[in-house]
């Protein structure tokens, strides 16, 4: 059996003026593999200093492959009560190399059928290291990999990526405001265009929607207010490569994902 592998720089995120915590496409996602069960390796880096800030990841209980980073990306993050988010890049990230995925992570990711590589930046997957991520796996890729600059400061998207990286991948998942960001509407067209073959854009309270071969539908979710959404995208990811692995076709598997993530947001919405 093939396992589920999720590969991305742990994070530091600073929510609201509070204390550090832990971040990042590998927390989140981890989190809803753990809540569904699926024997899954997570792959990541941090700096050896921020060991004890991580250590929620480790409590998951899944397979954590990690080496050391240069330095953890942080992030400063304020919510406003208008659904609006302002976002600060407060360390700068350790991109992820050809000469790593080669070695280190080809032997962590060796069993490996559907990974999702969770960028936080542009400077996070180069083409170069998702072509050899690709090789006998299905990769999904984060949007935040093709709108946010990895630079220090406030943090404005704009829609400067290198086309190249979307070769190399069987799903791209974008949110609303990257489809915005990259000029794209909720069109088919404007998303087969882009030359994934599954394009999911997540509309938060709204559901997501599912651009497939042979597929364009929009997919509701149940809404949940007054919530912090952070890493809710990385839980939905998750959950939808999870049921896509188990032979559910697109929309299926983003109506299941809709599902785990609302379930895990209602229970952060509890605590």
């Amino acid at each position: 059996m093939r396992l589920l592998g999720v590969v991305g720089l742990t994070a530091l995120d600073r929510v609201d003026g509070g204390p550090p915590r832990v971040g990042g496409a590998a927390f989140y996602a981890a989190q809803a593999l753990r809540a569904l069960g699926e024997r899954a390796v997570v792959a990541t880096k941090f700096a050896r200093e921020d060991e004890a800030v991580v250590a929620p990841l480790r409590r998951l209980g899944l397979h954590v492959e990690a080496r050391p980073a240069a330095s953890t990306i942080t992030f400063a993050i304020e919510n406003s009560e208008h659904d609006e988010r302002v976002m600060r890049i407060e360390a700068l990230p350790d991109p992820w190399t050809p000469d790593e995925a080669r070695g280190w992570l080809a032997r962590a990711l060796a069993r490996v059928g559907w990974l999702h590589a969770g960028a936080l930046t542009r400077a996070d997957f180069p083409a170069a290291t998702l072509a050899v991520l690709a090789r006998g796996r299905a990769v999904s890729l984060d949007g935040q990999a093709l709108v946010r600059p990895a630079r220090l400061g406030r943090l404005v998207p704009d829609a400067d990526y290198d086309p190249e990286v979307l070769r190399h991948l069987r799903v791209l998942k974008l949110s609303a405001a990257e489809a915005k960001a990259l000029g794209l509407e909720h069109e088919e067209a404007a998303l087969r265009a882009l030359g994934v073959p599954e394009v999911i854009v997540t509309l938060g309270p709204r559901g997501a929607l599912v651009c497939a071969t042979g597929t364009f539908e929009h997919v509701p979710t149940r809404p949940l207010e007054d919530i912090d959404p952070t890493g809710a995208g990385d839980c939905w990811i998750a959950a939808y490569l999870s049921f896509r692995s188990r032979g559910h076709a697109p929309v299926s598997a983003a109506r299941l994902a809709n599902g785990t993530a609302y379930g895990l947001l209602s229970q952060r919405h509890a605590t």
